[in-house]
């Protein structure tokens, strides 16, 4: 009931053009543990057709070794970035809902409420 009804609250949304238009030919995904950081691999990263970044994985200050490039952000509530430098506005975020805290999470959201 829950997960019912927190969706007729949600608007009907496809994917964005430009990714409905991509044909993925080489994706990449980024996570968060850090492997990467002085690997300076950020040129590479960011030659992918597409690069799914994993979790509040930080961007700023390590492109050299993660590149800039975010095609899609995917991450638990808990784990989503607090500074909205870390939304580039032609990135989409995916919320991954696994818990109950999670639902309620994403209630408060679309209601503008506080948890």
């Amino acid at each position: 009931d829950k997960i019912k009804n927190l969706l007729e609250l949600l608007p009907e949304h496809d994917l964005p053009e430009d990714l409905k238009s991509k044909h993925c030919k080489r994706c990449v995904v980024v996570g968060s543990g850090g492997i990467l950081h002085g690997s300076e691999l950020g040129h590479l990263l960011n030659q992918f057709d597409i690069v799914i970044r994993l979790n509040d994985a930080p961007v700023q200050g390590y492109t050299d070794h993660v590149g800039n490039k975010t095609t899609i952000r995917m991450t638990y509530p808990e784990g989503a970035p607090l500074s909205e430098d870390e939304y580039p506005p032609a990135s989409l975020f995916v919320a991954v809902l696994f818990k109950s805290v999670d639902f309620n999470w994403l209630q408060a959201m679309v209601k503008n409420e506080t948890l």
